[in-house]
């Protein structure tokens, strides 16, 4: 299968690495010194599956290598347009593009550019960072939960499901994707928030009382609106996570993206996040305090970081 990783950050490359591992013919789409790098001496993987450096294809212009049987979209939400944009002709005829980006948005915006029957829906469950240009450290999980926009289990759903089983990524091919999508919504805005606030790890975050109590208040706030939403989500879920989080013997060295893109100087992808959740509350007249609080700050400190021009 001749798949695209558009967004090959620290997302993108752990998974277009299994893949390549695999012997699925993988191309990165990077940019700038990483790319240069992933060209010139390749991606080197620091696992707790064990190390490895692997030789990729990298380009910043993935129509040099079309048509695509799987493009696995992977940049931050705020990039979607720009990169849907760029690889609007890029997909085969039979050809996926799938989303693994935060949030649970992305599907509609990529219908705008690619038929709503080639979209499917994704969420990336990996804990991974860019450590330096072609390094990558990962530190958790690394699984893939997808599905068909419309619900059904497709023979192409369970064709790709094999190719992920085979580089060791399935998590779920899920029948109910609204669900999944807002349980990783529900995770993100509970710990992305909170953590890039505080500057702290999912460990340190966690151990304190207070930053607990936010979290939790900040997931359950996600479950209400997903349900209203039509997700069949339980407040069930956000105990159990946190707990396992907390067991993690990892937990004090995982850092969220948000907190890596704060610590990197870049933008920060907050509105993906709390936003989503905030959008859709609005649109059942329903309130999120918390998530209102902590969008509300994560915006000023990502408008006082660039001189107010975001």
């Amino acid at each position: 299968m001749k798949i695209l990783v558009m967004g090959a950050g620290a997302v993108g490359c752990y998974y277009g690495a299994r893949l390549r591992q695999a012997g699925e013919e993988v191309v990165l789409c990077a940019r700038g010194e990483h790319l240069r790098v992933l060209r010139e001496a390749g991606l080197e993987v620091q696992s707790p599956k064990g190390n490895f450096r692997l030789d990729v294809t990298a380009t910043d212009r993935p129509a040099d290598f079309a048509p695509y049987d799987l493009i696995l979209f992977a940049v931050k939400s705020y990039d979607t347009d720009a990169a849907a944009a760029q690889i609007k002709d890029c997909l085969a005829p039979d050809g996926v593009i799938m989303t693994i980006q935060n949030g649970v948005e992305n599907e509609d915006a990529l219908c705008r550019y690619f038929p709503r029957a080639a979209v499917m829906g994704g969420n990336s469950r990996v804990g991974a960072e860019i450590t330096a240009p072609g390094r990558l450290n990962h530190t958790a999980l690394g699984l893939i939960e997808f599905g068909e926009i419309d619900g059904s289990i497709t023979p192409r759903a369970e064709r790709l499901a094999q190719v992920f089983q085979r580089a060791g990524i399935l998590g779920e091919l899920t029948p109910d994707l609204k669900t999944v999508r807002w349980y990783k919504l529900m995770g993100n805005n509970g710990t992305n928030t909170v953590a890039t606030l505080s500057r702290s790890t999912l460990g340190q975050m966690l151990e304190d009382p207070d930053g607990y109590n936010l979290s939790r208040t900040l997931m359950l706030e996600a479950l209400a609106v997903g349900r209203a939403e039509g997700a069949r989500v339980s407040d069930e879920r956000a105990d159990l996570q946190l707990e396992q989080i907390q067991k993690s013997l990892n937990a004090y060295a995982i850092k969220p993206s948000t907190l890596q893109d704060l610590e990197r100087g870049k933008r920060l992808e907050y509105d993906a996040i709390s936003g989503a959740v905030m959008r859709a509350a609005r649109r059942h007249g329903m309130r999120a305090p918390a998530t209102e609080t902590v969008y509300t700050l994560l915006k000023l400190l990502d408008r006082s970081r660039s001189g107010g021009n975001r």
